[in-house]
C-alpha cells in the first residue's frame, strides 16, 4: 500500500508544477544548481547531474538532499525556496535528462 501511494504521490506531484514554474526551476536548476554541478551539471565542485549518474538513486534520496541539503558539504538546504512538489519534479526531470544542457 505504501509503494502506491509513493508512486501516486510522484505523478501528483508533477501535476502540481505549474508550465510557469516549470521555466522558473529549469532556470534554478541550470543557473543556481550549475554552479556548483557544472554549467551542463556533467559535474564540478558538486556531483554531475546526469540522468546516466542518477538512473538508479531512489528518488526519495534525491528529494530529501535537495530540501535538506547535505552536511559538511557546499550542498544548500532549498526548502525554504522549494516545494516538495517541486523537488519532486527536478528529481524526475533530471532522471529523464530534461534538464541537462546539451
Amino acid at each position: 500500500m505504501m509503494l502506491i501511494f509513493m508512486l501516486t504521490g510522484a505523478a501528483h506531484a508533477e501535476q502540481d508544477v505549474t508550465p510557469g514554474r516549470e521555466s522558473e526551476l529549469r532556470q534554478l536548476v541550470l543557473h543556481d544548481c550549475g554552479a556548483c554541478h557544472g554549467m551542463t551539471l556533467n559535474g564540478g565542485l558538486g556531483p554531475s547531474l546526469s540522468a546516466e549518474s542518477l538512473a538508479n538513486r531512489d528518488v526519495a534520496e534525491l528529494r530529501e538532499v535537495i530540501l535538506n541539503g547535505r552536511d559538511n558539504t557546499a550542498m544548500p538546504p532549498w526548502k525554504q525556496l522549494l516545494s516538495d512538489a517541486e523537488a519532486a519534479w527536478i528529481v524526475q526531470q533530471l532522471q529523464d535528462g530534461g534538464l541537462v544542457s546539451r
